[in-house]
């Protein structure tokens, strides 16, 4: 989706958009699971806009990939009963991308959603400013200095929803000027397991709560991982169950994909092993753990660091990504005496 504009109407069915994980997506705020304080917030924020005949406040939603800042935009564009237009920072790579949108394709109270906001274009987020605060765009007609021309071109009022998972990169003028910012947090096991339950029941698949449960800590506690994988454990169930996705086939299934006990997957431990043998366990600066590891440095702080220190397994100190005796734990590294995580393991004993 970041790569392309689309325009949808509320109405048309999601599938429309990104196929079938779009069309596993909730569709309003009583179906979307989780978030419970955000739901409860945006409801409040969406029901007075309406009882006043305005547009929503400007949205910032920043989290990992995959907790439901796209989906949210979907959602907002149908409880406000308007049209969404959908782009990405990257894709906007001159003001005038955003002049023909904002002058040309949105209409009073539409949403305009752009997904990786921290890659705008510097140009393109100097144009946003006013069309922002004062629903104008200065368009430049030529020259410069003093012979420049700009017309003052009134937009529609449109309520931008915005979505980044690097929300340090984002400028302090960008950020002050959304009214509302929610930070997505990871989901429980059992939030998971109700949104596999919704899921599966879409795809018509039989199966057991445990198997989902199972499923569901096996998901990095990411709505968008857990739906990837049950579709590929019904593919298992399918063949192997008649279609029943019980505990049994959903092992055999994740294990043949790689995925742990603690929903660790075979990059996750490449990244940790890779600093146990080659590192000594760490410190280790970003650039040289990707370099170690062949992946792209914005791939391990947007992906995988999260997930990893949000279990415990992964520590950023000033001196760079440290494992932590809990990791080494789980993949049966035994440091050497001189290792920092020697003393840890030592302290709280090995498996």
């Amino acid at each position: 989706m970041s790569g392309k504009n689309n325009i949808l109407s509320p109405e048309r069915d999601y599938a429309e958009a990104s196929g079938l994980d779009t069309a596993l997506r909730p569709k309003s705020l009583d179906e979307f699971i989780g978030q419970k304080q955000l739901k409860e917030n945006l409801s409040i924020y969406i029901q007075a806009a309406k009882n006043r005949h305005e547009s929503l406040d400007h949205c910032l939603f920043y989290a990992p990939p995959g907790l439901g800042k796209t989906t949210l935009s979907y959602i907002l564009s149908r409880e406000m009963g308007v049209n969404i237009k959908v782009t990405s920072g990257p894709v906007l790579t001159r003001p005038g991308d955003l002049a023909t949108i904002l002058t040309t394709e949105i209409q009073e109270g539409d949403i305009l959603f752009i997904d990786e906001i921290h890659r705008l274009n510097a140009a393109v987020e100097e144009a946003l400013y006013p069309a922002m605060e004062d629903f104008t765009y200065f368009f430049n007609t030529g020259g410069s200095g003093g012979s420049a021309t700009t017309l003052k071109i009134p937009i529609p009022r449109f309520t931008l929803v915005a979505a980044t998972t690097r929300t340090g990169l984002l400028t302090g003028p960008l950020r002050d000027r959304f009214g509302i910012v929610f930070n997505l947090s990871f989901y429980s096991d059992m939030e998971l397991a109700a949104i596999l339950q919704r899921s599966a029941g879409l795809l018509g698949s039989r199966t057991e709560f445990d198997a989902l449960k199972l499923i569901a800590r096996r998901s990095r506690g990411t709505p968008r991982i857990a739906n990837r994988l049950l579709r590929r454990v019904r593919d298992f169930a399918d063949v192997k169950t008649g279609g029943l996705i019980n505990c049994e086939v959903a092992e055999e299934a994740l294990a043949a994909m790689n995925i742990d006990s603690e929903g660790l997957d075979e990059l996750d431990r490449r990244i940790l092993l890779a600093i146990a043998d080659k590192f000594n366990g760490g410190p280790v600066g970003l650039e040289t753990l990707a370099i170690s590891v062949s992946e792209e440095q914005d791939t391990l702080t947007d992906v995988i660091e999260p997930f990893l220190i949000q279990k415990g397994f992964l520590q950023r100190t000033p001196r760079g990504r440290m494992l932590t005796p809990k990791a080494a734990r789980h993949l049966g590294i035994k440091p050497v005496d001189d290792s920092p995580l020697f003393r840890g393991i030592t302290e709280n004993g090995s498996d």
